[in-house]
């Protein structure tokens, strides 16, 4: 026997394994296509118009939050006055005329009311502990009536004023003191 004959089946079969191995085995992926680069181009109307309505958004929020802002501060100011403004006058007793030294508080709720068309007011009107509920609840209502109308001659629109009595029921002191009593008897000013 022969070398040859002696390693052709070997050699056979190496060549089938080899053969078989390359069959089976998996073809290589194909290379991927190489990247293009477009040149960057100037910006389309399309993304212009998006810029334009990202910008138009952003000063539209702006102005709106200025304005916001604006209207907090008159707000403010408004409250403000008011609270420098809206003084209780006060009367004597068994009294519903107003008193000349309550006069300028009257001037100035005016004026106040003048700067501030928006503004309406209710007057309260108020007594002492002294008296019936019943009396006590008209000499209150005299004494807003008394305010409201002095409001009226400065020139001040009645239909931006109210009127109300508590009689004796909204003490701001309750000693039974004449300092105490003389605080009680007022008329009292609030924003509607």
């Amino acid at each position: 026997m022969s070398v040859f004959s002696k390693t052709t089946p070997y050699l056979m079969m190496t060549a089938l394994i080899v053969a078989g191995g390359l069959a089976c085995r998996k073809p290589a992926p194909a290379p991927a296509p190489a990247a293009t680069t477009a040149p960057v181009a100037a910006p389309d109307a399309a993304s212009a118009s998006t810029q334009k309505a990202d910008d138009g958004q952003a000063a539209q929020a702006a102005a709106e939050e200025a304005t916001r802002k604006a209207a907090a501060a008159k707000e403010a100011e408004y409250r403000q006055a008011a609270e420098a403004a809206l003084k209780d006058v006060h009367f004597d007793f068994d009294k519903a005329d107003v008193r000349a030294s309550d006069k300028p508080v009257l001037v100035g709720i005016a004026a106040f009311l003048k700067a501030y068309p928006q503004a309406s007011l209710v007057i309260d009107g108020n007594c002492d502990e002294r008296g019936t509920v019943e009396y006590n609840l008209a000499l209150g209502e005299h004494r807003a009536h008394a305010a409201m109308a002095y409001l009226v001659d400065l020139g001040v629109p009645s239909g931006r004023l109210s009127t109300t009595s508590y009689g004796k029921e909204k003490p701001v002191c309750s000693e039974s003191t004449e300092s105490c009593w003389g605080q009680n008897r007022r008329a009292h000013f609030t924003l509607k």
